[in-house]
């Protein structure tokens, strides 16, 4: 049985990517959680990731780090993951790779935290920008590459979904208004099971860190 470390699903939106995915697809494994206070290298980590980082598969022993790799290498026994066709399975790669290695302004502004429901303000014009390139990523998805009766960017749920999972969660959060196609979107993403799951756990847990939760004051309090 593979077995997948994360953080703690209040604040580990890294984490949200495989456990989601694997949850979807019905792939069998053990959770262990482990704890993500702060942000730089924690040794305490490296016995369970080569990267000493959160989230971590392992497989009989075999480590593989990093949510888009993991992704890949569960996608190799489970090809359904991916869109069948060549080119929506390309931009689902292009997209998830773009996710994974971007989008710093808007994940620095509007951290995961999913005990806050708060008003919102105007983001920064860098924020704004990386907001207003998942809205487009989104829409095109949606519009040139959905196929079937699937509410999820490519139709049927796949590794891009699981990849903006967390993204789904930040916008909510912190209130961020979303045209029409987005909005139908996020809402289909938030009324998957598996995610209900993670939120419903997330809000029962005790951990806590100031510097996120801080925020609840500097975007308007809660809604």
């Amino acid at each position: 049985m593979f077995e997948l470390y994360i953080g703690n699903k209040n604040y580990s939106s890294w984490s949200l990517r495989p456990w989601l995915l694997m949850k979807h697809f019905g792939i069998p494994f053990a959770e262990h959680m482990v704890s993500v206070a702060g942000r730089d290298y924690n040794a305490a980590l490296k016995p369970l990731a080569g990267n000493a980082r959160v989230p971590c598969l392992h497989d009989d022993g075999f480590q593989v780090w990093e949510s888009i790799a993991i992704a890949e290498y569960l996608a190799e026994r489970h090809p359904a993951m991916w869109p069948a066709d060549a080119q929506a399975r390309a931009r689902a790669r292009s997209i998830s790779a773009e996710i994974h290695a971007g989008f710093v302004s808007l994940r620095t502004a509007m951290p995961m935290n999913l005990k806050l429901k708060l008003k919102g303000k105007p983001p920064t014009p860098d924020v704004q920008r990386d907001i207003d390139r998942v809205i487009e990523i989104w829409e095109e998805a949606r519009t040139r590459f959905a196929t079937g009766d699937g509410p999820y960017l490519f139709g049927d749920f796949s590794v891009a979904d699981a990849m903006y999972a967390p993204v789904v969660w930040r916008l909510h959060i912190y209130n961020v208004p979303l045209p029409p196609l987005a909005a139908a979107y996020s809402e289909a993403m938030r009324a998957h099971l598996a995610m209900q799951a993670w939120y419903a756990a997330g809000i029962l847990e005790s951990e806590a860190h100031a510097h996120y939760d801080a925020l609840a004051d500097e975007y308007g309090g809660p809604r």
